[in-house]
């Protein structure tokens, strides 16, 4: 015979274990919920990214940014391994030990004479090195801006475009291109218009280019540059000097946070052979 204690403690129990059963199901039905619902607003937020059409119409200078990515990184790269300039006949052709293939190197500062200083071949380094950049991409800054007009038109955008061409301009940390256009768009009877687009590239091209300037000045001078000197005062640059056999010197000047190299040649201050 059971006492009516233990009945009445094997009732409670019951209770108990009924009541924490019942709590956890509704806490799986909560959790539940709340899961679809993140996932209902996540595919929400997603389907208003992919219109396009909007982003580019709020943004054309995105538009353009990712369209002109590609060639303005080319450019500074290709300037930069060339001693400043796409092309130019005044050049040492050098190939390094780890390099595939030999490239023609730009001099900055040269003479033909023996015993004399060299004489610098681009006093206004800066403008020249944006006209270089300016030059190498302008087909594609055209050619972008009227893709740009074409992809709004296509999305049923009625667009207006006007390009009168483009700036380059250097500044520390990046390479700005400002292109002067207007271009006016109008949909479902509203009308939105933009002028002097602005694109922005992440670079340490001006920063290089100011060293550059500053050994291409010593070089023409004293006939030197101290350049393990130059690295313990301002260690973010990393600077290579290499004396070719017939005496033309090659820098190499690159900042640490950026890949590019500045490559560029100097011919001063030659001994002649046999003496």
């Amino acid at each position: 015979m059971k006492k009516k204690g233990q009945n009445k403690s094997f009732s409670l129990c019951n209770f108990f274990s009924k009541n924490h059963r019942g709590q956890v199901t509704i806490f799986i039905i909560l959790a539940i919920i709340i899961a679809s619902s993140i996932i209902l607003l996540v595919f929400s937020r997603g389907g208003e990214v992919l219109k396009v059409g909007e982003a580019s119409e709020k943004n054309p200078g995105n538009f353009l940014s990712v369209c002109l990515e590609e060639k303005m990184n080319e450019a500074i790269n290709l300037i930069s391994s060339q001693g400043g300039y796409a092309s130019n006949p005044l050049n040492k052709t050098f190939r390094f030990n780890d390099e595939t293939s030999s490239t023609d190197i730009s001099y900055l500062c040269y003479t033909n004479n023996y015993y004399t200083p060299c004489i610098v071949q681009e006093p206004m380094l800066i403008k020249h090195l944006k006209n270089e950049i300016k030059n190498y991409i302008s087909y594609d800054v055209k050619d972008c801006f009227n893709k740009l007009a074409s992809s709004l038109e296509s999305q049923g955008f009625d667009a207006e475009a006007e390009y009168n061409g483009f700036e380059i301009e250097l500044r520390e940390r990046k390479v700005i291109t400002n292109i002067s256009a207007k271009l006016i768009l109008t949909k479902s009877g509203e009308t939105s218009s933009y002028e002097d687009l602005k694109i922005t590239t992440l670079s340490r091209f001006y920063e290089t280019t100011s060293v550059v300037q500053e050994i291409i000045n010593q070089e023409a001078v004293y006939c030197n540059f101290e350049y393990a000197g130059y690295m313990l005062l301002y260690p973010q640059w990393e600077i290579d000097k290499f004396r070719t056999s017939d005496s033309v010197i090659i820098y190499t000047v690159k900042h640490k946070d950026d890949e590019n190299k500045f490559k560029f040649a100097i011919r001063g201050c030659v001994i002649r052979p046999g003496i």
